[in-house]
């Protein structure tokens, strides 16, 4: 009884996996962990997409959708790359539904942000890319590998490769003008 009464006040390690764990037991100390760890990062990425208001809430649905979901959550998955992948795809369905009645591709995503004033040259020259590049190159920057961001994306490694590449082109066009002045 003094044994199974002990295991109760110490802290277990967290798990390596919060999602699975959470998709396995459906505890919300896991859901919590999930928050705590990626949260920010997700923030960042929906925000560099979005103005703040959307990006705020992107990531609320993400969060609703991960507890509706959680069954769908596979572990030879990173749980980061599952979270990305649902707040982008919430993030161009809200785009879609505000932009109803209009055609929509992910080309067209481009413009419909509104970023606050960028506090670099980087940042605005970021913010000049096209849609696909620019999520191409913040998933690199979040610390994503190709294969990650292609799953994501939901794309082949080698478009990501190409969308880098002109993503860097471009930005070297642009810093390397800026900086010739």
């Amino acid at each position: 009884m003094l044994i199974a009464l002990k295991s109760w006040f110490i802290d277990q390690a967290p798990p390596s996996d919060a999602l699975l764990a959470y998709k396995q037991s459906g505890d919300h100390k896991y859901l919590e962990l999930l928050i705590e760890q990626y949260s920010q990062d997700l923030y960042h990425f929906v925000r560099s997409h979005s103005n703040d208001a959307l990006a705020h809430d992107i990531c609320q649905k993400t969060w609703l959708t991960t507890m509706e979901k959680k069954h769908y959550y596979e572990a030879s998955h990173s749980p980061k790359a599952w979270l990305f992948k649902i707040a982008r795809n919430a993030l161009i369905d809200e785009v879609r539904r505000q932009r109803r009645g209009c055609a929509f591709d992910e080309h067209t995503l481009v413009n419909t942000q509104t970023i606050s004033e960028p506090t670099t040259e980087l940042s605005a020259a970021i913010a000049q890319l096209p849609f696909l590049q620019k999520e191409a190159l913040s998933l690199q920057l979040e610390g994503f590998s190709l294969q990650e961001i292609a799953q994501i994306t939901q794309s082949n490694s080698e478009t990501i490769k190409t969308r880098l590449r002109y993503a860097r082109q471009q930005l070297k066009q642009v810093l390397g003008e800026s900086h010739e002045r």
